[in-house]
């Protein structure tokens, strides 16, 4: 590898730095005395609520979960099932319960087994429901954070 001096035409090296608008709405670069604000989020790292679990042979609606805020939700569905597993969302204590959409689309419908993140809530009144209609087999269901 050959060993060539970088050279800068202007004599200079641009430097680039992070900088955060202060209470004042003035440019702030980061620094040791001025470090980037953050917040940590209302769900923290803390134990979350517990569970949604059971398991089910026949059609139900199971719920509600009413998860921590700004912390994804992680759906486990587990057996030897055929049918559907769908989650539902409430903000008005379960009285409505509505599918999740994404841009108009279904979100959060399940067919098989799964163990994945399936929503990150930010309002706390939001409370979540499965809605299990097993075509034959059982379905085991976990919903946690």
């Amino acid at each position: 590898m050959n060993d060539i001096p970088i050279s800068y035409p202007g004599r200079y090296a641009p430097g680039v730095a992070l900088n955060f608008a202060d209470p004042t709405g003035a440019a702030r670069q980061v620094s040791g005395s001025s470090p980037l604000p953050v917040t940590v989020t209302a769900g923290g790292s803390g134990p979350g609520p517990a569970p949604l679990a059971g398991a089910t042979s026949t059609a139900i609606t199971a719920g509600p979960f009413e998860p921590a805020t700004g912390r994804p939700l992680i759906l486990t569905l587990a057996g030897i099932w055929t049918g559907s597993v769908q989650l539902l969302r409430s903000v008005d204590g379960g009285a409505s319960r509505l599918p999740l959409s994404l841009a108009g689309s279904p979100w959060g419908v399940f067919a098989a087994n799964a163990c994945e993140p399936v929503w990150e809530e930010t309002e706390d009144a939001a409370s979540f429901y499965l809605q299990v209609e097993p075509a034959s087999g059982s379905v085991e269901y976990r919903l946690a954070q």
